[in-house]
């Protein structure tokens, strides 16, 4: 009995023997912070290369890439592409979102207002990329942009 209700304690402590630590370790996926830094790295490095604003944003590029389903590589490389990283964005729009019109009242605020709706706008939602890119800017060698930066960001996953 004692034996039971020391093994109880220290289960209800949160205590596991190294043997059991090193098991789900071996069996467990990583935890997510672990794919956020390599994701989050990598964005910082981007656009550090090029000096952009967007830089200081890395963090919400990603909350909103997981948050609405998104390649967490699309909303950066479209703020690259529309404003090079936020360096000729005006009222907050890094997106050139309604052609340019479009004010939000910070950076993060249109990030996560853009990746809204790219993820549940009729226009966007349940299309390939390539739909994606050529409804949002229909020239012709835009959608080749966008993914080119993309990969710059990071290879395909």
């Amino acid at each position: 009995m004692r034996k039971l209700l020391s093994s109880g304690l220290v289960m209800f402590a949160g205590v596991v023997s190294p043997v059991a630590v090193s098991h789900r370790q071996a069996d467990a996926p990583p935890p997510p912070d672990a794919r956020k830094t390599h994701r989050f790295e990598a964005l910082r490095n981007f656009f550090q290369k090029s000096d952009c604003p967007a830089q200081h944003y890395s963090e919400v590029f990603l909350e909103a890439a997981d948050r609405y389903e998104l390649d967490w590589r699309l909303l950066p490389s479209l703020s690259y592409i529309e404003s090079t990283g936020g360096k000729q964005a005006r009222n907050n729009n890094i997106f050139g979102w309604d052609s340019g019109r479009a004010q939000f009242s910070s950076p993060a605020e249109g990030i996560r207002q853009v990746g809204y709706r790219l993820a549940h706008s009729d226009l966007y939602r349940h299309k390939d990329l390539d739909t994606v890119l050529s409804t949002y800017n229909p020239n012709a060698d835009y959608g080749e942009r966008v993914k080119s930066v993309m990969r710059q960001i990071a290879p395909e996953e």
